[in-house]
Protein backbone atom coordinates (compact mmCIF):
# COMPACT_ATOMS: atom_id res chain seq x y z
CA UNK A 1 0.00 0.00 0.00
CA UNK A 2 1.85 3.38 -1.19
CA UNK A 3 1.47 5.99 1.28
CA UNK A 4 -0.10 8.87 1.39
CA UNK A 5 1.27 12.25 0.02
CA UNK A 6 0.77 15.89 1.91
CA UNK A 7 -0.71 16.83 -1.76
CA UNK A 8 -2.97 14.03 -1.87
CA UNK A 9 -4.08 15.03 1.78
CA UNK A 10 -4.54 18.36 0.80
CA UNK A 11 -6.95 17.49 -2.03
CA UNK A 12 -8.49 15.36 -0.11
CA UNK A 13 -8.92 18.38 2.54
CA UNK A 14 -10.61 20.83 -0.22
CA UNK A 15 -12.78 18.41 -1.18
CA UNK A 16 -14.11 17.96 2.55
CA UNK A 17 -13.98 21.68 3.05
CA UNK A 18 -16.04 22.45 -0.50
CA UNK A 19 -18.75 19.86 1.35
CA UNK A 20 -19.02 21.14 4.57
CA UNK A 21 -19.03 24.39 3.15
CA UNK A 22 -22.56 23.60 1.63
CA UNK A 23 -24.01 23.86 4.82
CA UNK A 24 -25.56 20.42 4.50
CA UNK A 25 -23.92 18.65 7.71
CA UNK A 26 -25.21 21.73 9.86
CA UNK A 27 -28.83 20.77 9.40
CA UNK A 28 -29.64 18.35 12.48
CA UNK A 29 -32.17 16.43 10.17
CA UNK A 30 -29.32 15.44 7.94
CA UNK A 31 -26.70 14.51 11.34
CA UNK A 32 -29.61 12.40 12.63
CA UNK A 33 -30.34 10.27 9.15
CA UNK A 34 -26.60 9.87 8.70
CA UNK A 35 -26.48 8.42 11.77
CA UNK A 36 -29.44 6.11 11.51
CA UNK A 37 -27.52 5.30 8.09
CA UNK A 38 -24.39 4.40 10.07
CA UNK A 39 -26.83 2.59 12.46
CA UNK A 40 -28.11 0.57 9.56
CA UNK A 41 -25.00 -0.45 8.13
CA UNK A 42 -22.95 -1.60 11.03
CA UNK A 43 -26.66 -4.01 11.46
CA UNK A 44 -25.86 -4.95 7.91
CA UNK A 45 -22.44 -6.33 8.44
CA UNK A 46 -22.57 -7.40 12.03
CA UNK A 47 -21.58 -10.78 10.99
CA UNK A 48 -18.85 -9.37 8.71
CA UNK A 49 -17.43 -7.94 11.84
CA UNK A 50 -17.63 -10.43 14.24
CA UNK A 51 -15.36 -12.14 12.12
CA UNK A 52 -12.75 -9.51 11.22
CA UNK A 53 -12.43 -9.18 15.00
CA UNK A 54 -12.09 -12.65 15.49
CA UNK A 55 -9.33 -13.12 12.90
CA UNK A 56 -7.32 -9.89 14.14
CA UNK A 57 -7.37 -10.56 17.67
CA UNK A 58 -9.02 -13.90 18.29
CA UNK A 59 -12.12 -11.84 20.36
CA UNK A 60 -15.07 -14.37 21.29
CA UNK A 61 -18.41 -13.55 19.64
CA UNK A 62 -19.84 -12.20 23.53
CA UNK A 63 -16.74 -10.01 23.42
CA UNK A 64 -17.01 -8.69 20.40
CA UNK A 65 -20.60 -7.78 20.38
CA UNK A 66 -21.01 -6.34 24.03
CA UNK A 67 -17.64 -4.22 23.44
CA UNK A 68 -17.88 -3.17 20.04
CA UNK A 69 -20.79 -3.48 17.90
CA UNK A 70 -23.35 -3.13 20.87
CA UNK A 71 -21.12 -0.65 22.45
CA UNK A 72 -21.74 1.79 19.45
CA UNK A 73 -25.63 0.75 18.38
CA UNK A 74 -26.26 1.92 22.17
CA UNK A 75 -24.59 5.35 21.38
CA UNK A 76 -25.87 6.20 17.88
CA UNK A 77 -29.54 5.16 19.69
CA UNK A 78 -28.58 7.46 22.56
CA UNK A 79 -27.59 10.32 20.09
CA UNK A 80 -30.27 10.56 17.85
CA UNK A 81 -32.60 10.52 20.70
CA UNK A 82 -31.03 13.61 22.38
CA UNK A 83 -29.74 15.38 19.46
CA UNK A 84 -32.18 17.98 18.70
CA UNK A 85 -32.06 19.43 22.30
CA UNK A 86 -28.61 19.49 22.47
CA UNK A 87 -28.04 21.05 18.89
CA UNK A 88 -30.22 23.96 20.57
CA UNK A 89 -28.58 27.45 21.33
CA UNK A 90 -28.20 27.24 25.48
CA UNK A 91 -29.70 31.07 26.92
CA UNK A 92 -27.43 31.51 29.91
CA UNK A 93 -27.90 35.22 31.89
CA UNK A 94 -26.52 38.60 30.77
CA UNK A 95 -24.52 40.42 33.69
CA UNK A 96 -26.36 43.59 34.74
CA UNK A 97 -23.63 46.17 33.19
CA UNK A 98 -24.76 44.46 30.17
CA UNK A 99 -28.39 44.70 29.73
CA UNK A 100 -30.83 45.33 27.96
CA UNK A 101 -29.27 42.16 26.56
CA UNK A 102 -29.79 37.89 25.61
CA UNK A 103 -26.51 35.95 25.61
CA UNK A 104 -26.43 32.52 24.08
CA UNK A 105 -24.01 29.83 23.32
CA UNK A 106 -24.09 28.08 19.93
CA UNK A 107 -23.15 24.86 19.09
CA UNK A 108 -21.01 25.07 15.99
CA UNK A 109 -19.19 21.94 13.81
CA UNK A 110 -15.31 22.51 13.78
CA UNK A 111 -15.48 21.01 9.68
CA UNK A 112 -13.33 18.46 8.90
CA UNK A 113 -11.83 16.18 11.36
CA UNK A 114 -9.43 13.04 11.82
CA UNK A 115 -9.89 10.24 14.10
CA UNK A 116 -7.15 7.84 14.33
CA UNK A 117 -8.13 4.85 15.65
CA UNK A 118 -5.70 1.61 17.73
CA UNK A 119 -5.40 -1.94 17.45
CA UNK A 120 -6.93 -3.17 20.74
CA UNK A 121 -11.15 -2.22 20.01
CA UNK A 122 -10.31 -1.08 16.72
CA UNK A 123 -14.11 -1.07 15.13
CA UNK A 124 -15.37 0.75 19.00
CA UNK A 125 -12.18 3.49 19.48
CA UNK A 126 -13.04 4.41 15.24
CA UNK A 127 -16.94 4.27 15.32
CA UNK A 128 -17.50 5.97 18.48
CA UNK A 129 -15.42 9.27 18.11
CA UNK A 130 -17.06 8.99 14.23
CA UNK A 131 -20.16 9.20 16.04
CA UNK A 132 -19.68 12.39 17.94
CA UNK A 133 -18.60 14.19 14.81
CA UNK A 134 -21.28 13.25 12.81
CA UNK A 135 -23.79 14.44 15.52
CA UNK A 136 -21.84 17.67 15.60
CA UNK A 137 -22.08 18.13 12.08
CA UNK A 138 -18.73 17.49 10.95
CA UNK A 139 -17.07 16.03 7.82
CA UNK A 140 -14.56 13.37 9.08
CA UNK A 141 -11.54 11.06 7.83
CA UNK A 142 -10.88 7.69 9.50
CA UNK A 143 -7.49 6.16 10.09
CA UNK A 144 -7.88 2.84 11.29
CA UNK A 145 -5.33 0.76 12.62
CA UNK A 146 -2.68 -1.05 10.46
CA UNK A 147 -2.30 -3.59 13.10
CA UNK A 148 -5.29 -5.17 12.60
CA UNK A 149 -5.40 -5.43 8.94
CA UNK A 150 -8.95 -7.17 8.37
CA UNK A 151 -11.14 -4.64 10.39
CA UNK A 152 -9.72 -1.47 9.16
CA UNK A 153 -10.64 -2.93 5.45
CA UNK A 154 -13.86 -3.68 6.58
CA UNK A 155 -14.65 -0.50 7.63
CA UNK A 156 -13.63 1.14 4.78
CA UNK A 157 -15.55 -1.16 2.91
CA UNK A 158 -18.59 -0.32 5.09
CA UNK A 159 -18.01 3.36 5.08
CA UNK A 160 -17.70 4.08 1.35
CA UNK A 161 -20.46 1.77 0.77
CA UNK A 162 -22.44 4.06 3.21
CA UNK A 163 -21.80 7.74 3.25
CA UNK A 164 -20.27 10.69 0.00
CA UNK A 165 -16.33 10.00 0.55
CA UNK A 166 -16.30 13.81 0.35
CA UNK A 167 -18.45 13.53 3.92
CA UNK A 168 -17.07 10.76 5.22
CA UNK A 169 -13.99 8.57 4.11
CA UNK A 170 -11.15 5.90 5.39
CA UNK A 171 -7.75 6.10 4.86
CA UNK A 172 -5.29 3.16 5.11
CA UNK A 173 -1.76 2.69 5.78
CA UNK A 174 1.10 2.60 8.06
CA UNK A 175 3.68 5.45 9.26
CA UNK A 176 3.93 7.57 6.75
CA UNK A 177 0.40 7.89 6.22
CA UNK A 178 -0.20 8.80 9.55
CA UNK A 179 2.37 11.79 9.46
CA UNK A 180 1.04 13.04 6.62
CA UNK A 181 -2.16 13.29 7.97
CA UNK A 182 -1.14 14.56 11.68
CA UNK A 183 0.93 17.11 9.68
CA UNK A 184 -2.17 18.49 7.92
CA UNK A 185 -4.26 21.38 9.08
CA UNK A 186 -7.50 19.40 9.61
CA UNK A 187 -10.19 21.55 11.65
CA UNK A 188 -9.46 18.75 14.67
CA UNK A 189 -7.56 15.64 15.52
CA UNK A 190 -9.14 12.86 17.34
CA UNK A 191 -6.39 10.39 18.33
CA UNK A 192 -6.52 7.69 20.72
CA UNK A 193 -3.27 5.17 21.45
CA UNK A 194 -0.09 5.04 23.49
CA UNK A 195 1.48 8.09 25.10
CA UNK A 196 4.94 8.13 22.65
CA UNK A 197 2.62 8.10 19.65
CA UNK A 198 -0.34 11.09 21.37
CA UNK A 199 2.96 13.33 21.67
CA UNK A 200 4.30 12.94 18.15
CA UNK A 201 0.45 13.64 17.34
CA UNK A 202 0.28 16.64 19.63
CA UNK A 203 3.43 18.04 18.55
CA UNK A 204 2.07 18.11 14.89
CA UNK A 205 -1.28 19.31 15.56
CA UNK A 206 0.21 22.49 17.05
CA UNK A 207 2.45 23.60 13.78
CA UNK A 208 -0.97 23.96 12.65
CA UNK A 209 -2.80 25.19 16.02
CA UNK A 210 -5.07 21.68 15.24
CA UNK A 211 -7.24 21.18 18.65
CA UNK A 212 -6.79 17.57 19.82
CA UNK A 213 -8.08 15.35 22.02
CA UNK A 214 -5.45 12.59 23.11
CA UNK A 215 -6.98 9.57 24.51
CA UNK A 216 -3.98 7.14 25.75
CA UNK A 217 -3.25 5.24 28.56
CA UNK A 218 -1.03 4.45 31.49
CA UNK A 219 -0.46 2.41 34.36
CA UNK A 220 -3.76 2.01 35.85
CA UNK A 221 -3.67 0.58 39.73
CA UNK A 222 -6.35 -1.49 41.35
CA UNK A 223 -6.11 -1.38 44.91
CA UNK A 224 -7.93 -4.13 47.63
CA UNK A 225 -8.85 -3.07 50.77
CA UNK A 226 -8.42 -5.78 53.68
CA UNK A 227 -12.53 -4.38 53.78
CA UNK A 228 -13.27 -5.92 50.71
CA UNK A 229 -15.53 -8.46 49.02
CA UNK A 230 -12.65 -10.33 48.44
CA UNK A 231 -14.84 -13.24 45.94
CA UNK A 232 -16.47 -10.45 44.35
CA UNK A 233 -13.55 -8.24 43.83
CA UNK A 234 -11.44 -11.36 42.58
CA UNK A 235 -14.26 -11.83 39.50
CA UNK A 236 -14.07 -8.39 38.82
CA UNK A 237 -10.95 -7.80 39.26
CA UNK A 238 -9.90 -10.62 36.58
CA UNK A 239 -12.48 -10.17 34.33
CA UNK A 240 -11.65 -5.97 33.75
CA UNK A 241 -7.71 -7.70 33.15
CA UNK A 242 -8.29 -10.28 31.26
CA UNK A 243 -11.02 -9.04 28.82
CA UNK A 244 -9.43 -8.62 25.26
CA UNK A 245 -6.43 -10.36 26.53
CA UNK A 246 -5.13 -7.44 28.74
CA UNK A 247 -5.37 -5.10 25.56
CA UNK A 248 -7.45 -2.49 27.13
CA UNK A 249 -6.20 1.16 28.03
CA UNK A 250 -7.98 1.02 31.16
CA UNK A 251 -7.54 -2.24 32.46
CA UNK A 252 -6.09 -2.76 35.94
CA UNK A 253 -2.51 -2.84 35.32
CA UNK A 254 -1.35 -3.57 38.44
CA UNK A 255 -2.87 -4.55 42.09
CA UNK A 256 -2.02 -2.50 45.02
CA UNK A 257 -3.18 -5.48 48.37
CA UNK A 258 -2.93 -4.82 51.31
CA UNK A 259 -0.81 -7.18 53.22
CA UNK A 260 -3.61 -8.84 55.62
CA UNK A 261 -5.79 -10.12 52.92
CA UNK A 262 -3.23 -10.71 49.92
CA UNK A 263 -2.04 -14.36 50.33
CA UNK A 264 -6.11 -15.30 50.37
CA UNK A 265 -6.89 -12.92 47.73
CA UNK A 266 -4.01 -14.40 45.41
CA UNK A 267 -5.38 -17.75 45.53
CA UNK A 268 -9.22 -16.23 45.08
CA UNK A 269 -7.81 -14.56 42.09
CA UNK A 270 -6.44 -17.58 40.58
CA UNK A 271 -9.02 -19.69 41.36
CA UNK A 272 -11.03 -17.36 39.48
CA UNK A 273 -9.27 -17.22 36.18
CA UNK A 274 -9.68 -20.98 36.16
CA UNK A 275 -13.01 -21.06 36.66
CA UNK A 276 -13.25 -18.35 33.43
CA UNK A 277 -10.77 -19.86 31.53
CA UNK A 278 -9.76 -23.40 32.46
CA UNK A 279 -7.07 -24.99 33.42
CA UNK A 280 -5.70 -24.27 30.15
CA UNK A 281 -6.53 -20.81 28.98
CA UNK A 282 -5.40 -21.61 25.10
CA UNK A 283 -8.45 -23.99 24.82
CA UNK A 284 -11.01 -21.27 25.62
CA UNK A 285 -13.23 -19.61 23.60
CA UNK A 286 -13.74 -17.07 25.59
CA UNK A 287 -9.70 -16.03 25.69
CA UNK A 288 -8.61 -14.12 22.72
CA UNK A 289 -4.66 -13.53 21.04
CA UNK A 290 -2.11 -11.17 21.17
CA UNK A 291 -2.64 -8.91 17.95
CA UNK A 292 0.64 -9.06 16.47
CA UNK A 293 4.64 -10.84 16.97
CA UNK A 294 5.83 -7.06 17.84
CA UNK A 295 3.05 -7.35 20.99
CA UNK A 296 3.84 -10.75 21.76
CA UNK A 297 7.64 -10.63 22.20
CA UNK A 298 7.43 -6.94 24.35
CA UNK A 299 4.82 -9.23 26.67
CA UNK A 300 7.25 -12.50 26.61
CA UNK A 301 10.19 -10.07 27.12
CA UNK A 302 8.31 -8.87 30.41
CA UNK A 303 7.39 -12.63 31.79
CA UNK A 304 10.94 -13.89 30.73
CA UNK A 305 12.82 -10.43 32.65
CA UNK A 306 10.75 -11.33 35.82
CA UNK A 307 9.87 -15.24 35.63
CA UNK A 308 11.79 -15.55 39.36
CA UNK A 309 8.67 -14.03 40.58
CA UNK A 310 5.69 -15.53 38.39
CA UNK A 311 3.38 -17.39 40.35
CA UNK A 312 0.53 -18.56 38.22
CA UNK A 313 0.61 -18.95 34.74
CA UNK A 314 3.91 -17.77 32.51
CA UNK A 315 3.61 -19.80 29.54
CA UNK A 316 2.90 -18.14 25.58
CA UNK A 317 3.16 -20.09 21.85
CA UNK A 318 4.70 -17.61 19.49
CA UNK A 319 2.60 -19.51 16.74
CA UNK A 320 -0.64 -18.84 17.76
CA UNK A 321 0.15 -15.56 19.91
CA UNK A 322 -0.73 -16.93 23.00
CA UNK A 323 0.12 -15.53 26.83
CA UNK A 324 -1.17 -17.20 29.41
CA UNK A 325 -2.72 -15.66 32.48
CA UNK A 326 0.10 -14.08 34.44
CA UNK A 327 0.43 -12.96 38.11
CA UNK A 328 4.07 -11.81 39.14
CA UNK A 329 4.12 -11.56 43.13
CA UNK A 330 5.98 -8.97 45.59
CA UNK A 331 7.16 -6.75 42.13
CA UNK A 332 8.78 -3.51 42.79
CA UNK A 333 9.32 -0.74 41.02
CA UNK A 334 12.59 -1.56 38.98
CA UNK A 335 11.29 -4.84 37.64
CA UNK A 336 10.29 -4.98 33.78
CA UNK A 337 6.80 -5.57 34.44
CA UNK A 338 6.65 -2.16 36.17
CA UNK A 339 8.10 -0.08 33.67
CA UNK A 340 5.47 0.83 31.62
CA UNK A 341 1.85 0.03 31.16
CA UNK A 342 1.76 -3.35 30.07
CA UNK A 343 -1.23 -4.17 28.10
CA UNK A 344 -1.51 -7.60 27.64
CA UNK A 345 -2.51 -10.57 30.26
CA UNK A 346 0.05 -10.02 32.88
CA UNK A 347 -0.57 -9.16 36.27
CA UNK A 348 1.97 -7.39 38.76
CA UNK A 349 0.45 -7.45 42.19
CA UNK A 350 2.34 -5.37 45.07
CA UNK A 351 1.29 -4.89 48.83
CA UNK A 352 0.64 -2.07 51.26
CA UNK A 353 0.11 -2.18 55.17
CA UNK A 354 -1.04 1.69 55.07
CA UNK A 355 -3.50 3.57 52.62
CA UNK A 356 -1.19 6.30 52.45
CA UNK A 357 1.52 4.19 51.35
CA UNK A 358 -0.42 3.09 48.15
CA UNK A 359 -1.38 6.70 47.73
CA UNK A 360 2.01 7.79 47.71
CA UNK A 361 3.04 4.74 45.08
CA UNK A 362 0.51 5.77 42.85
CA UNK A 363 0.91 9.97 43.31
CA UNK A 364 4.84 9.43 42.43
CA UNK A 365 4.37 8.40 38.82
CA UNK A 366 2.16 9.81 36.00
CA UNK A 367 -1.34 10.21 36.71
CA UNK A 368 -2.93 7.19 35.22
CA UNK A 369 -6.13 6.89 32.63
CA UNK A 370 -8.16 5.01 35.41
CA UNK A 371 -8.10 3.91 39.22
CA UNK A 372 -10.39 1.01 40.70
CA UNK A 373 -10.45 0.88 44.42
CA UNK A 374 -12.25 -2.58 46.44
CA UNK A 375 -13.10 -1.82 49.82
CA UNK A 376 -16.06 -1.91 51.71
CA UNK A 377 -15.35 1.46 54.27
CA UNK A 378 -16.57 4.47 53.12
CA UNK A 379 -13.54 6.75 55.08
CA UNK A 380 -10.92 4.95 52.47
CA UNK A 381 -13.03 5.33 49.20
CA UNK A 382 -13.49 9.34 50.27
CA UNK A 383 -9.05 9.19 50.95
CA UNK A 384 -8.72 7.44 47.77
CA UNK A 385 -10.58 9.79 45.73
CA UNK A 386 -9.79 12.84 47.26
CA UNK A 387 -5.88 12.11 47.02
CA UNK A 388 -5.45 10.44 43.57
CA UNK A 389 -5.78 12.32 40.26
CA UNK A 390 -6.49 9.76 37.42
CA UNK A 391 -9.02 10.26 34.46
CA UNK A 392 -11.74 7.86 35.65
CA UNK A 393 -12.62 4.64 37.61
CA UNK A 394 -14.94 2.56 40.01
CA UNK A 395 -15.25 1.72 43.21
CA UNK A 396 -16.08 -2.07 43.59
CA UNK A 397 -15.54 -2.90 39.58
CA UNK A 398 -12.94 -2.26 37.04
CA UNK A 399 -13.91 -0.57 33.29
CA UNK A 400 -17.46 -0.16 33.60
CA UNK A 401 -17.23 3.41 33.47
CA UNK A 402 -15.96 3.24 30.28
CA UNK A 403 -20.18 1.68 29.15
CA UNK A 404 -22.15 5.00 30.39
CA UNK A 405 -23.14 7.90 28.12
CA UNK A 406 -23.72 9.70 31.33
CA UNK A 407 -20.60 10.66 32.14
CA UNK A 408 -17.63 11.29 30.58
CA UNK A 409 -14.07 9.23 29.57
CA UNK A 410 -10.71 10.53 29.18
CA UNK A 411 -7.81 10.95 31.08
CA UNK A 412 -5.47 13.37 32.85
CA UNK A 413 -1.76 14.57 32.78
CA UNK A 414 -0.22 11.71 30.72
CA UNK A 415 -2.81 10.02 30.24
CA UNK A 416 -4.81 11.94 28.18
CA UNK A 417 -6.36 15.69 27.14
CA UNK A 418 -9.70 15.82 26.81
CA UNK A 419 -12.76 13.24 26.93
CA UNK A 420 -15.86 11.81 25.09
CA UNK A 421 -19.17 9.36 25.29
CA UNK A 422 -22.58 10.50 24.99
CA UNK A 423 -22.99 14.35 24.94
CA UNK A 424 -19.24 15.00 26.10
CA UNK A 425 -18.57 13.23 22.35
CA UNK A 426 -21.11 15.86 20.76
CA UNK A 427 -19.03 19.00 23.10
CA UNK A 428 -15.91 17.64 21.53
CA UNK A 429 -16.74 18.04 18.13
CA UNK A 430 -18.32 21.37 18.24
CA UNK A 431 -16.90 24.78 18.92
CA UNK A 432 -18.69 26.58 21.69
CA UNK A 433 -19.66 30.04 20.00
CA UNK A 434 -20.62 32.84 22.40
CA UNK A 435 -22.96 35.60 21.25
CA UNK A 436 -24.68 38.42 23.22
CA UNK A 437 -27.74 40.32 21.77
CA UNK A 438 -28.24 44.03 22.89
CA UNK A 439 -31.22 45.88 22.42
CA UNK A 440 -31.06 49.28 20.35
CA UNK A 441 -34.10 50.28 22.32
CA UNK A 442 -31.44 52.86 24.58
CA UNK A 443 -27.95 52.67 25.61
CA UNK A 444 -26.62 52.76 29.03
CA UNK A 445 -23.94 56.02 28.35
CA UNK A 446 -22.19 55.10 31.05
CA UNK A 447 -19.45 53.29 28.91
CA UNK A 448 -19.26 56.03 26.66
CA UNK A 449 -16.67 58.73 26.86
CA UNK A 450 -16.33 61.27 28.03
CA UNK A 451 -15.97 59.49 31.49
CA UNK A 452 -15.47 62.11 33.90
CA UNK A 453 -16.62 61.02 37.37
CA UNK A 454 -18.43 57.69 35.95
CA UNK A 455 -15.71 55.36 37.56
CA UNK A 456 -17.80 55.67 40.95
CA UNK A 457 -20.24 54.22 39.26
CA UNK A 458 -18.87 51.30 37.48
CA UNK A 459 -16.85 51.12 41.31
CA UNK A 460 -20.11 49.77 42.27
CA UNK A 461 -20.98 47.84 39.30
CA UNK A 462 -17.92 45.91 38.95
CA UNK A 463 -16.81 44.82 42.62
Amino acid sequence: MNALSKEQVDLMLKEHKFYFHTGITKDVAFRIQQLNKLKHAIKMHEKDILNALYKDLGKSEFEAYSTEIGFVLDSIGYMVKNLKSWSKPMKVKAPIHQQPSKTYIMYEPYGTVLIIGPFNYPFQLVIEPLIGAMAAGNCAVLKPSESTPTISALIKDIIDKTFDNKYIRVIEGERETTSALINSPFDYIFFTGSVPVGRIVMEAAAKNLVPVTLELGGKSPTIVDKTANLEVAAKRIAWGKLINTGQTCIAPDYLLVHKDIKEKFIELLKKVIIDFYGIDASKSQDYGRIVNIRQFDRLTSIIDKDKSKVIYGGSYNQEKLYIEPTLINNVDWQDASMEDEIFGPIFPILEYTDLNEAINMINERPKPLALYLFTENEAVEHKILNSVSFGGGCVNDTISHVASAYIPFGGVGNSGIGSYHGKESFKTFSHRKSILKKSTKFNINIIFPPYKDKVKLVRRLLK
